[in-house]
């Protein structure tokens, strides 16, 4: 699969989670990546590793508007 490819995926599943009402709550970076946790008002939990840089920055823009929004 191409770095192209793995950002769409990867950019689709932050999206599903941020479309369901899941919030950023803690990110882990490590060499592989990210570990990006997300948690709805239901205390609900997912965590993402992202690989990507393109999809980290992706993160990290949709986290700086979360922010914003709060």
């Amino acid at each position: 699969m191409s770095d192209y490819q793995q950002f769409l995926q990867e950019r689709d599943r932050i999206d599903f989670l941020l479309q369901n009402d899941y919030k950023i709550t803690n990110i882990t970076e490590n060499l592989s990546g990210a570990l990006v946790d997300f948690e709805n008002k239901e205390k609900e939990k997912e965590t993402l590793h992202i690989q990507t840089a393109e999809a980290r920055k992706y993160f990290s823009v949709m986290l700086i508007k979360q922010t914003k929004e709060a």
